[in-house]
């Protein structure tokens, strides 16, 4: 009897490059090769990269070259490398890395068992084309996150064209899933003890519009709030445009779907916007945020700001961070611009010093320290009702998150569990907690005696 090949996966990035390698590990263990956590252990290892800017590609690279020594020093026999850089980079790192047998792009994720066949008998390195693929509720897949929380992309690529951004590159044309399909995909997980969907695209907002049938956001998740046992349904990289009345309506009223957006704006600066091609002036910024909020009660908004763009001035930046102030997102993420080949801003006058972005990256994430520790003081003395996650490995605590914490992303809830019970919490398990102590991103509390 042949030994069946072992193999581990390596996903870096984001939570969709998450979701093709979950796809990735599930057609392969139907094709009969055994999944192993540890590299070291594996005959194959997978690196499913990010390329998206220069720290992400500079993580991918010296990861690539980690997993590289394991030929030397452990069972390895192949090197696989997938995702955004290998699209992106194919014949560049196929000259560079000789240690690697094997480069996959983004839309090869459906044929990964039969690439590794037929590159046995061929020794061919690049399988990268145009991208179109997206995987469907009958697709293969095993999860690598908590058995409780999962990601589930709706659609793949993006029809945008912000100057800095790659994506559309790597991951080809926007294209949806059918709302069947990702209920469908909803239900299994459901029933298999998932509380937490992640639903996570590319651009959000814009699932169905290119099917052209009829297909919306609101349809989904209207359908997806009527299937049974989920606590939460969570809205991820939603786009400003789109988000109409009937939709807010729905995620203002629905129980079970989470009052939290992920929006990213970006800036601030009509002037920088439009060099940015975002399509949204600085007013019409202002305007979403309070509509948003004045639609949504409670709502937990989460964007992502970009500085150092090229052209920033310091009066740009300046009236960024008075928005920020203003504003007072709950959650800010802040990246330093990363020039990037390939994209419109790449050509652009005005270069930022890195020195600059750097100054500037750090009194935006001051400035949003000071808000999101406010803000957490103020739930102190509050009941929260708490998604319980698990020990924390580190501090040994009980953890979990409140409706208005994305996994991964965000801070967490750690709890002092002083009930008596037979069993401590499980993972998945909904507690109300009362908040005693909070940090700049993190809370602190108590399970309530029932």
């Amino acid at each position: 009897m042949t030994t069946r090949q072992k193999f581990s996966i390596v996903s870096l990035g984001c939570a969709r490059n998450l979701v093709d390698s979950e796809v990735m590990a599930g057609l392969l263990q139907k094709n009969n090769y055994e999944i192993v956590t540890e590299p070291g252990d594996a005959d194959i290892v997978m690196v499913n990269t990010c390329g998206f800017i220069g720290a992400a590609k500079e993580e991918s690279i010296d990861t690539i070259i980690e997993m590289g020594r394991l030929k030397e020093f452990g069972k390895l026999k192949k090197l696989v490398v997938a995702g955004c850089l290998s699209q992106r980079y194919p014949t560049e790192l196929a000259a560079e890395l000789a240690e690697v047998d094997l480069f996959i792009g983004t839309g090869e994720v459906p044929r990964i068992a039969e690439i590794l066949r037929e590159h046995e008998a061929t020794r061919q390195r690049q399988y990268v084309g145009l991208p179109s693929y997206i995987y469907d509720h009958a697709t293969p897949r095993t999860r690598s996150t908590r058995s409780h929380t999962a990601f589930v992309k709706v659609s793949e690529g993006c029809d945008h064209k912000c100057a800095f951004c790659i994506i559309p590159q790597l991951r080809g044309p926007h294209r949806s899933r059918s709302v069947e399909s990702v209920v469908a995909e909803t239900r299994q997980l459901a029933q298999a003890g998932v509380k937490e969907i992640n639903l996570i695209a590319q651009d959000l907002t814009a699932f169905g519009r290119d099917r052209k049938d009829g297909t919306t956001l609101y349809r989904l998740l209207r359908e997806m709030a009527q299937v049974d046992d989920l606590e939460w349904i969570r809205l991820l990289y939603s786009y400003p445009n789109f988000l109409d009345t009937e939709l807010l309506d729905l995620i203002a009223n629905a129980g079970n779907i989470c009052k939290y957006l992920d929006i990213p704006f970006q800036h601030i600066s009509p002037r920088l916007l439009q060099r940015m091609r975002r399509g949204k002036s600085g007013s019409a910024v202002r305007h979403a945020v309070e509509k948003l909020r004045q639609a949504i009660p409670g709502l937990t908004l989460r964007t992502s700001m970009i500085v150092g763009f090229p052209g920033e001035t310091d009066e740009d930046f300046a009236e960024l961070l008075d928005f920020v102030e203003v504003a007072k997102f709950d959650r800010l993420g802040v990246f330093k611009y990363s020039e990037e080949e390939g994209t419109s801003a790449a050509k652009l006058d005005g270069k930022v010093s890195e020195d600059e972005k750097e100054n500037r990256w750090q009194e935006v994430m001051d400035i949003q320290a000071a808000i999101s520790r406010k803000k957490n003081q103020d739930l102190i003395g509050t009941i929260q009702r708490v998604m319980i996650d698990g020990v924390d490995s580190d501090s040994g605590q009980l953890t979990g998150r409140t409706e208005a914490h994305a996994p991964e992303v965000d801070g967490v809830v750690y709890i002092e569990d002083s009930e008596s019970r037979p069993f401590p919490p499980a993972a998945g398990d909904m507690l109300d907690v009362k908040i005693t102590g909070a940090s700049d991103y993190d809370l602190i509390g108590e399970t309530l005696h029932g």
